[in-house]
């Protein structure tokens, strides 16, 4: 670093929370020195490899899809869903709120006026457990990004070149902080090692090779160092016993730099980490046929028709149902005793219902192809990653009769757990509460009830068909595999973003934002997420602690 460059703040971490701090202090005229231990070609982080969500309360997209939402139907989601029942839920509590005040008021024209564009469509992400006061978004809320995660994250990056330029920002990559230095109870720097330059393509595993070290100061540091997805033996330490036993094989749904690594040293500054067994992982994960990073794993985001099985062949109970209820679903099946599960349905149901989470799963929104995205709403065949998937995936299994598949899906699993009559049973019965209007099958009311909202009829839920007759097939099976992805603990912070000790004193110039703090306060999902809040969480955490630091005086 220049000597004549002496930043206001440090910001650990290039990801979508650290850009956006970055933005709101250098706008004030105020100096940033961005540190981050990847390559530059992965700035902007994981969010760059997001399917864009974004949860928005009583959006202009929702009232033209005629949702009614509100700020208060909104917080008694929250609530139900976050379940907060300890005492360091004080602060995410305040948090919360506070996210919620900022979707439902500031974050459309926010978002909008750094040129984030968002599909007319709005998705229903966690439909819930079937309770008004419980767990689950009771009206669509997930708002995609015309251009997925690339779309939301490029406005940032821009934003980060143009401080650049006006000499307000210097960026310096393979930078990794080892130690934060503390005088006197107050921050005053950092300390790391330079790692070799790595060539390889974003999102690929780099090399940890320290050429060099380094120490630099300034009377402000920010924590955005994201949470501990990737590092699944922290994963697998933090596992809560509420969840069954920690699985034994998981796939990955975050690169290899989501470490979590900063929040061990932020505790060694005295922070108080809090909720460390609060974490999102997902029970649709999918061996990446085509992988970029170790384990590459990638979701499914499901519509509500595919039947769900456990691994010995049992259909799953309500309200277990595809794209209901996360964290319910995954403690049930580690009950089981197997870490996998199974999806049987239909072409019909695949085409209309299978989306990737991923940037460059979704081509079409990515890269804003209308005819493309056209052809995904109404064309014959899935989206293309989607058939690749089911060409090439190991975890797909595609026959023309039921026999065949449950034989081939023993096969994949390599067990006998599966019986055909049985699993032959439950779907036939499925099936003959067709024949009326009515019906007492969860499953089968609820396809007919959603598809009365626009956005599920025409892009997201199949018309209810009988998953055996010919005429719906060819039959698909799919083998479902525990993801991991999110931390929703992590380090205590009060709205300003600034770390707390565990009697919640403030550590004089340090915060944090993004996930590394749990999405703010150490935990404002609580238990439970609604979707659509990570990367929101990430804007509002890094603009509330920005803008603090860009309002103090020098």
């Amino acid at each position: 670093m220049e000597e004549t460059f002496r930043p206001d703040a440090i910001i650990i971490g290039s990801g979508l929370a650290g850009l956006t701090a970055a933005m709101e202090i250098t706008n004030a005229g105020k100096k940033v020195l961005l540190l981050d231990q990847e390559t530059e070609q992965n700035i902007g982080g994981q969010a760059f490899w997001s399917f864009g969500g974004l949860f928005l309360i009583n959006s202009p997209q929702q009232r033209k899809m005629g949702i009614k939402d509100s700020y208060e139907l909104a917080l008694q989601d929250w609530k139900g869903t976050a379940g907060f029942d300890r005492p360091e839920d004080y602060w995410p509590r305040q948090w919360a709120e506070a996210y919620l005040k900022f979707a439902a008021g500031e974050k459309y024209e926010y978002i909008s006026k750094l040129g984030i564009k968002l599909m007319f469509m709005v998705g229903w992400a966690e439909r819930g457990d079937g309770s008004a006061t419980g767990h689950g978004n009771s009206v669509p809320r997930f708002h995609v990004s015309w251009g997925t995660g690339t779309g939301v994250v490029k406005p940032f990056v821009e934003k980060a070149y143009k401080a650049q330029e006006k000499g307000l920002l210097q960026m310096k990559f393979r930078h990794r902080v080892t130690e934060l230095i503390l005088e006197n109870g107050k921050i005053k720097g950092l300390k790391g090692d330079i790692l070799e330059n790595d060539t390889k393509e974003r999102g690929a595993e780099t090399n940890r090779n320290v050429i060099s070290s380094f120490e630099y100061t300034a009377p402000n540091i920010i924590i955005a160092s994201g949470g501990i997805g990737a590092n699944h033996e922290l994963v697998r330490k933090n596992w809560p016993e509420r969840l069954g036993k920690a699985p034994e094989n998981m796939v990955c749904g975050v690169p290899a730099y989501v470490d979590g690594k900063m929040i061990g040293i932020a505790e060694n500054t005295g922070a108080h980490i809090i909720n460390r067994d609060r974490m999102w992982h997902y029970t649709e994960g999918l061996q990446n046929w085509n992988p970029i990073w170790p384990n590459h794993g990638i979701r499914i985001l499901p519509g509500p028709s595919s039947l769900w099985f456990d691994a010995k062949g049992k259909r799953l109970p309500a309200p277990f149902l595809p794209g209901f209820d996360t964290l319910g679903t995954l403690q049930y099946i580690q009950e089981t005793g197997f870490s996998y599960s199974w999806f049987i349905l239909t072409q019909k149901i695949i085409k209309k219902e299978f989306a990737l989470s991923g940037s460059e799963q979704n081509p079409d929104i990515t890269n804003k192809d209308y005819v493309l995205f056209l052809k995904r709403i109404f064309g014959k065949k899935a989206p293309g990653p989607v058939e690749a998937f089911k060409e090439h995936g190991k975890d797909f299994i595609v026959s023309d009769n039921l026999e065949d598949l449950v034989k081939r899906m023993n096969e994949l699993a390599g067990s006998r757990l599966l019986n055909y009559d049985k699993i032959k049973s439950q779907i036939e019965a499925r099936d003959r509460e067709l024949d009326n209007k009515f019906s007492k099958d969860t499953q089968v009311n609820y396809l007919r009830n959603t598809r009365n909202y626009l956005g599920d009829k025409l892009g997201r839920v199949a018309a209810p068909h009988k998953i055996l007759a010919p005429e719906n097939g060819p039959l698909i099976a799919v083998r479902l595999n525990i993801l991991t992805r999110k931390t929703l603990g992590g380090i205590k912070t009060n709205l300003n973003g600034q770390v707390l000790k565990e009697d919640d004193s403030i550590i004089e110039g340090l915060y944090a934002a993004g996930e590394v703090a749990g999405f703010g306060g150490g935990g404002m999902h609580g238990y439970r997420a609604l979707e659509g809040t990570f990367l929101g969480g990430c804007i509002f955490s890094g603009m509330k602690a920005g803008q603090y630091i860009a309002g103090l005086k020098n």
